[in-house]
């Protein structure tokens, strides 16, 4: 019923992925919403997100960021981190998704999308085509669109979760198959 609203995986944090395991699996890009994702809504890249991203590069994966938001907040947190970005992506609509790979040089075999809401990011990510894993927000505030949206993810979760114990091997990509979280 939901099925191009579900994550390939659902995980506690972008901070406990296994990336290691994801760039022996042959993945290269990766492409990353900001808010609640990465920091709380609005906040400038902290120690986390910085040490991450550095530890993505030296991995060698390149990753873009991909936001609703304008420029000007994207880049205030891109200033720490130094990757690519894309703002005003209007997902769920996939060009975002599509212009983060092309600057990226990177296609839908080699990428994976990480974020934290169903009704942009993931359903962007599932009409681009692209495996996507899904993490907890980081902080419960949030402007009221996205509150209200929260409860309506709660029962789209429910489903997922229901559906993924009954239909396992359906995960697109090799590496949804194996435990890529450390947390």
């Amino acid at each position: 019923m939901f099925r191009n609203l579900y994550p390939d995986i659902y995980v506690d944090s972008a901070y406990g992925i296994d990336y290691e395991s994801l760039y022996a699996d042959g993945y290269r890009g990766l492409i990353f919403d900001i808010d609640n994702t990465l920091v709380h809504h609005g906040a400038p890249a902290d120690e986390r997100a910085k040490a991450l991203f550095n530890r993505l590069k030296n991995i060698g994966f390149k990753c873009c960021l991909i936001s609703n938001n304008d420029e000007a907040r994207v880049k205030m947190f891109n200033d720490s981190v130094h990757v690519t970005y894309t703002c005003k992506a209007h997902k769920p609509r996939p060009e975002g998704y599509l212009k983060a790979m092309e600057l990226m040089g990177t296609d839908k075999e080699t990428t994976i999308f990480i974020g934290d809401q169903i009704f942009t990011d993931i359903w962007g990510a599932n009409n681009a085509g692209i495996p996507s894993i899904m993490v907890k927000y980081i902080y419960w505030k949030e402007e009221i669109q996205i509150f209200f949206k929260r409860w309506l993810e709660f029962f789209v979760l429910r489903f997922y979760r229901f559906y993924r114990r009954r239909h396992p091997s359906e995960a697109r990509g090799a590496f949804f198959s194996k435990n890529i979280c450390s947390n």
